[in-house]
């Protein structure tokens, strides 16, 4: 990954890894772990967060535990003129955490958290005045939350730009 001219570095990769697993790290304790100064850790931090390699900072928080312990994955294939993602607002559906738009046979995939069976069937009503849908209710999860890991060696990396990939190595 390139960002202000260069491919990121191991020690953006170490602040990387460090920050994903605990982002309330002060500036101290992260120049500790990757063997860097606090003010040279907090201007690399400051050069990733501007440079748009760090989004944002968040509590992880058990759904489950939070009374949303039911999630699924919906395919939908919206009728013409009734596009989801044409028509709606993220604020009409608030139990949908994500939409991926697809290639193929179907439109777009949402992932969605529920408190009950009922909420999801009352889920599935709405959705479905969009178009066809094919549900698949989540029994566990094994990776959710992944850390972004630095490529393998020799792989190739690949950068956005203008909404188009382009080869970077």
């Amino acid at each position: 990954m390139t960002f202000q001219g260069r491919d990121l570095d191991s020690t953006d990769w170490q602040i990387l890894t460090e920050l994903q697993s605990d982002g309330r790290l002060s500036f101290n304790q992260l120049g500790k772990r990757v063997n860097l100064s606090p003010p040279a850790v907090a201007d690399r931090v400051r050069r990733l967060e501007e440079a748009g390699v760090i989004t944002g900072y968040r509590a992880e928080v058990d759904p489950a535990k939070a009374g949303q312990p039911l999630s699924a994955f919906i395919q939908m294939r919206c009728t013409t003129g009734r596009c989801l993602l044409k028509t709606t607002r993220a604020e009409d559906f608030p139990e949908v955490l994500e939409i991926h738009k697809l290639s193929g046979n179907s439109c777009s995939m949402l992932r969605v958290r529920v408190t009950s069976m009922h909420h999801l069937e009352g889920l599935f009503e709405r959705l479905g005045e969009h178009g066809e849908m094919n549900t698949h209710i989540v029994l566990s999860t094994e990776f959710e939350g992944r850390p972004v890991q630095p490529p393998p060696p020799g792989q190739r990396q690949v950068t956005r730009s203008a909404g188009w990939s382009t080869d970077a190595g």
